[in-house]
């Protein structure tokens, strides 16, 4: 028999076992993974060029080199050889750089598709919505005229332009209102290097960008109006930007990509293992976002026809691990009980610290962080919703690889966090993808025939609506398989502890090589040559995740004294394509009247927004994290009964009344007795 090896494709997180000697992208196409290729693969394009992870990979248990692939080649060399600049750029050597037409696999490898060789681009759903902000940004311009020097008064630059702006700040602000006095101002190093001739070369009129009416940190010649900042939600998945107007508050250029750290792990925990069992993966990890920083600022300015130099500010939010990589600081800890991170408090930086291409004078800001396993993101998430403002109790979720939850209203807050794991984002799930053209996006299941109908990403409409239907299905994306679940659920596929029923009468239950699955789609409606189902282990995937998320909501709520919400908000932008009846019929989330559930789309991203925009709000958020009640799951000694109760759909003993009536024939379940106390 041929032997057979690992591959992991980043970032979509196919993988499989693969026949020794098949090509990386050979092996790609038959896991559904597009890698660009125009030249028949003659190793003449470039346009198939991937990436080799080193090192042991925990999470997968392989150890992948480069020599688990053949050779490099004389074709290969010779193209990479003439391209010595792109090499340099990108940071990249031969041998770490293949063309994937021509490396062969010969062992486990995990492989790294950049950007510019997918064929299919992940689709990042995390739009900016359209919300009121009242603009007070960190940042103003001031135009000062001031008189050139003389020999009667040789007052040095700095302290001349300061008198100045002292007086143009009290003009345009105000008398009354609180500003320092010329000598209280300070100047950033890097625009004082190029004060001096800015101010001749200006004939003295000029205008200044002071950052919290304190510190100057750009001086331009004559009149300008405009000045910009960017916003920046860092997701364990994906990284989105938003460019703004820092005057006008007016959204100029939005730009996303998947997190480039997925090579090193698809969740949080998994990316802190990394950089304990690696002495240079911290160093990887902060590179690996920084540069993928810089990329999406530069695309955003290109739209925005403005100069990356032109933005003075960012706001960067994250989860407590996004935050700690991103500001180069050491994770470890977080990983290891008590699970302490380095700082909670809000952090402004300069951006040439963090080698970030907008201005070298430009500011920085981190929001707070909150607990260990919550963070700037969360932050983010109740500046956009106000939950300390209502009076009714809100239970907010952002639903990623790791969960985050915060129940309240404005007497009282309380956070916790729990690992999901990526199923829910189509990880470990056997044919499991992320959004991107040809992902099954919805399912449905006819409770009478079995027979399904979905709807590809792409594709208009359900397969159904076509006479023919062939060659459009890649894999099954997150929002979808929540609904295969919940579908094999309701129809009766599957009982209420997830197992597969025998006798039933389809063509598509059958029992596969590893147990019983449920066909959705045949191979001739594939892209890949082969049957997609869901399988037993794919349901078990979904029952670990969705207990770990309900058992953290239910509890907050039991330490808050409550039954239920008022209202559930969904964030994030795989919580925003959620079915909320199918999710709340699985038990992803608690019993609630489904009017009063919510999908609000990516919350973080426009908390990141309002505090560019409004450096009120910043302390604003300042104070309310200080003042949420952090819980940590794994301090409650009834978390494992609670967990195991909530691993059945859609509880073993919850009575979920709202979707009650999708599921009539529900019976108590008797092991429900030997969990509770």
């Amino acid at each position: 028999m041929t032997k057979k090896h690992t591959i992991i494709l980043q970032p979509s997180g196919r993988r499989g076992q693969v026949d020794e000697g098949t090509s990386v992208r050979t092996a790609a196409r038959e896991l559904g993974v597009d890698i660009e290729s125009i030249c028949a693969e003659n190793a003449t394009c470039g346009k198939c060029m991937v990436l080799v992870e080193e090192g042991r990979f925990e999470k997968y248990h392989i150890d992948s080199k480069r020599e688990h692939l053949s050779p490099v080649g004389a074709a290969e060399r010779d193209y990479l050889q003439r391209r010595p600049k792109l090499l340099k750029e990108k940071g990249w050597e031969i041998g770490q750089v293949r063309l994937s037409c021509q490396c062969k696999i010969l062992g486990d490898v995990l492989i790294n598709v950049p950007e510019e060789s997918r064929g299919n681009k992940q689709i990042v759903r995390k739009s900016a919505r359209e919300r009121h902000i009242e603009i007070k940004p960190a940042i103003r311009k001031y135009l000062v005229s001031m008189t050139p020097p003389n020999l009667e008064r040789p007052i040095a630059d700095w302290e001349r332009l300061a008198k100045g702006l002292e007086t143009s700040m009290r003009l345009v602000r105000g008398a009354e209102a609180e500003l320092p006095r010329w000598h209280e101002l300070t100047i950033d190093y890097q625009c004082l290097r190029t004060l001096s001739k800015t101010l001749r070369d200006s004939n003295w009129n000029v205008t200044v960008s002071v950052w919290q009416d304190k510190e100057v940190i750009e001086v331009q010649a004559g009149y300008v109006e405009d000045s910009y900042g960017a916003a920046v939600d860092i997701g364990s998945t994906t990284v989105a930007l938003y460019l703004c107007n820092l005057r006008t508050g007016e959204l100029l250029a939005a730009e996303s990509e998947m997190n480039p750290q997925i090579v090193y792990g698809e969740d949080v925990m998994s990316r802190i293992q990394y950089t304990i069992e690696h002495p240079d993966g911290l160093e990887k990890l902060h590179k690996a976002i920084i540069g993928t920083l810089n990329k999406l600022l530069k695309q955003a300015a290109h739209t925005a026809k403005i100069k990356t130099s032109e933005i003075l500010e960012m706001v960067l939010v994250g989860n407590s691990t996004m935050h700690h990589i991103v500001l180069n600081l050491h994770p470890k800890d977080l990983g290891l009980a008590p699970f302490v991170p380095a700082i909670h408090e809000s952090v402004d930086i300069k951006a040439r610290e963090l080698g970030l291409h907008i201005n070298a004078s430009g500011n920085i800001h981190v929001l707070p962080t909150i607990a260990s396993f919550v963070g700037a993101d969360t932050s983010a998430v109740i500046l956009a919703e106000e939950p300390h403002k209502q009076d009714e109790n809100w239970l907010l979720i952002d639903v990623g690889t790791n969960a985050e939850l915060v129940l309240g209203n404005r007497k009282r807050l309380v956070c916790t966090s729990t690992p999901t794991g990526p199923a829910l984002e189509g990880a470990h799930v056997e044919y499991g993808m992320r959004a991107a053209p040809g992902a099954i996006e919805r399912v449905h299941i006819d409770e009478k025939t079995l027979e399904p109908k979905y709807k590809v990403i792409g594709v208009e409409g359900w397969n159904t609506d076509h006479a023919e239907f062939k060659g459009q299905v890649k894999g099954i994306c997150g929002s979808a398989i929540i609904d295969a679940v919940a579908e094999l659920f309701r129809v009766g596929i599957v009982d209420s502890r997830g197992r597969f029923k025998k006798g039933l009468k389809s063509k598509r239950i059958r029992e596969g090589e590893n147990g019983w699955e449920y066909v959705i789609a045949w191979a001739e409606e594939t892209s890949i040559g082969r049957d997609i189902p869901m399988t037993q282990q794919d349901v078990r995937q979904i029952q670990l995740a969705k207990a770990a998320l309900y058992v953290a909501a239910r509890t907050l709520l039991k330490r808050s004294n409550l039954q239920t919400p008022d209202k559930i908000i969904l964030a994030g932008g795989f919580g925003s394509f959620i079915d909320k009846e199918k999710a709340m019929l699985i038990g992803l989330i608690p019993d609630c009247e489904l009017n009063k559930v919510y999908a609000i789309g990516n919350a973080a991203g426009d908390g990141a927004r309002i505090a560019l925009l409004n450096v009120e709000k910043r302390n604003e958020i300042d104070s309310v994290t200080r003042k949420v009640e952090r819980f940590e799951l794994p301090t409650d000694p009834d978390f494992q009964n609670n967990f195991m109760l909530a691993t059945s759909f859609p509880h073993m003993n919850e009575p979920f009344e709202h979707i009650a009536h999708l599921i009539p024939h529900r019976t108590a379940d008797p092991m429900a007795k030997n969990f509770m106390k």
